[in-house]
């Protein structure tokens, strides 16, 4: 992928259907990119930049962040990237679990939707009730 062979750590994120494949380089100011794109470019939301960046501002740490993300929306990406961050810090920074896990970001967030049932119009909702 990179011309300069940096050696870099890699983790998975994951959240509902979206899955991101999060590489980190040591770097002197972090930098994000996501699918070729800067973080800023590819979410089109502050709030979704700022989600996917909360690991490196809960740590004040710098890493250059190559992302390959996919399935999903956007917001579930940005969260996917969080998660992924979350775990290749962890992998390269043992001593930094503790906080990445204070604050939820090791988590697999398990919401994901239900399947819906037959004889049903959605996965709970039942068809309206007539009474004649």
């Amino acid at each position: 992928m990179n011309a300069h062979h940096i050696q870099y750590t890699e983790a998975v994120g994951r959240r509902k259907t979206a899955s991101a494949r999060v590489r980190i380089h040591a770097a002197k100011n972090s930098s994000i990119t996501v699918n070729g794109k800067n973080a800023d470019e590819y979410f089109p939301l502050t709030g979704m930049v700022k989600t996917a960046h909360a690991p490196l501002v809960a740590l004040q740490a710098s890493y250059a962040v190559s992302v390959k993300v996919s399935g999903g929306g956007l917001k579930a990406q940005a969260e996917a990237v969080r998660h992924g961050l979350s775990r290749a810090i962890a992998g390269l920074v043992p001593e930094q679990r503790k906080e990445l896990k204070l604050r939820g970001f090791l988590k697999r967030d398990p919401r994901a939707k239900e399947r819906k049932k037959f004889g049903l119009k959605a996965a709970r909702r039942a068809p309206q009730w007539s009474k004649r």
